[in-house]
């Protein structure tokens, strides 16, 4: 299990020549806000939500609203700057990373990190699924305990209602 996986292995100035050349493909203007908030979520390592994003930028552009900060990154997911990693009952949270890879969130501090299984990438779609639905990605979302939650407490402290 490989992880902490870089964004298709660009550098910063790639990123933003790309970040540019897609949103003027989509008939987007390349505003300051969309640029800040994009330079936050590609320099996130941690699969960022809105409300995150917007705490960070909302230094730099007081009349940000948190509102639009939530629309830009839906808009990045649909135009393809970003992915949508939902787990349910979490707030939307957002990856940068394009290139095929897994998750796995800590169910006690909600950390998600990114992994790569050759076993996973190979899932077959299921016959009768294939038959009903247009299947467009295939990822495998892992729950449990991360590391540093299992070495700081009871592994069982979640589940027993403690």
């Amino acid at each position: 299990m490989k992880s902490d996986i870089d964004s298709e292995g660009q550098g910063l100035e790639e990123k933003s020549d790309r970040f540019r050349s897609i949103c003027h493909q989509h008939g987007l203007n390349v505003t300051p806000q969309r640029v800040a908030i994009y330079r936050e979520l590609i320099s996130s390592r941690e699969h960022p939500s809105a409300t995150l994003i917007y705490r960070r930028i909302k230094k730099y552009f007081p009349n940000i609203s948190l509102a639009t900060v939530s629309n830009t990154l839906l808009t990045f997911s649909k135009i393809g700057l970003a992915r949508i990693v939902g787990f349910s009952g979490d707030p939307k949270r957002f990856d940068p990373r394009l290139q095929l890879h897994h998750h796995f969130r800590c169910i006690r501090c909600g950390r998600i990190i990114d992994f790569h299984n050759d076993v996973y990438d190979k899932i077959e779609v299921p016959v009768v699924i294939k038959k009903k639905f247009v299947v467009l990605e295939k990822t495998v979302h892992l729950q449990g305990l991360c590391d540093e939650c299992r070495v700081n407490g009871n592994e069982l402290e979640r589940f027993s209602g403690s």
